[in-house]
């Protein structure tokens, strides 16, 4: 179902990127998935749990999940503190989201101000992301970056290894989320049905062990 979904037809006066003076009520009809062209970048406060709960879990195969879901806390430390946070979500026949992010919400650094950027992550970057992570870490030296991310991709791919490696070098700090995360995402970034209670987070069956099956693979790499 959610294949079908997503190569409905385009509807034209959704093609325009989303503007942050948008009304809300557009924002929200934007985020219907129904509504939303084939490979655009996807804005929101908030993801809808159903892809929370397919494309954050940290299995081991992921297939089907082809798609890269990015939540982000930017904090910007100047002549005063500003807070922001969203999601971003990719279809990966275009930009990815890590690239989107650098694009889209960060797309300049001043100098004079000190920027502590987390990401959620479903997967880690893939090679060309990584690589531009990298270069935007050496430009700017008042970014900080901290990536969490629920499962490695093609970990075991040497290019990658090294793409991973290049990014720490540059000051990136690359965790695997561990079942704390996921329950802190789902809680800030995870739509909750209207009128009900906020459900608990609820964690999969074997989300520990995958966590730690990451953890040593990552800690390999590095």
């Amino acid at each position: 179902r959610m294949a079908e979904k997503q190569e409905e037809p385009s509807n034209a006066q959704n093609g325009e990127p989303d503007n942050a003076e948008e009304g809300e009520e557009k924002k929200k009809k934007k985020l219907k998935r129904e509504d939303l062209p084939p490979f655009e970048i996807v804005t929101g406060e908030r993801l809808p749990a159903i892809f929370f709960k397919f494309q954050f879990r940290n299995v081991e195969y992921s297939s089907g999940r082809n798609k890269t879901f990015l939540c982000y806390v930017v904090e910007t430390q100047g002549r005063e503190s500003v807070t922001s946070r969203g999601y971003l979500e990719d279809e990966h026949a275009a930009a990815h989201a890590e690239m989107a992010f650098f694009n889209t919400i960060l797309p300049k650094c001043e100098s004079s101000v000190r920027y502590n950027v987390t990401w959620y992550v479903s997967s880690s970057p893939c090679v060309t992301c990584a690589d531009r992570i990298t270069e935007t870490l050496k430009k700017n030296k008042n970014l900080r970056l901290t990536i969490m991310v629920g499962r490695l991709f093609m970990w075991e791919e040497p290019e990658m290894q090294t793409a991973l490696k290049n990014m720490k070098a540059a000051g990136c700090k690359l965790r695997i989320m561990k079942p704390q995360d996921f329950e802190y995402v789902w809680q800030n970034f995870v739509e909750q049905e209207e009128g009900e209670e906020a459900k608990a987070f609820a964690p999969w069956e074997d989300i520990q062990e995958n966590f730690q099956y990451y953890e040593e693979k990552l800690a390999e790499i590095l």
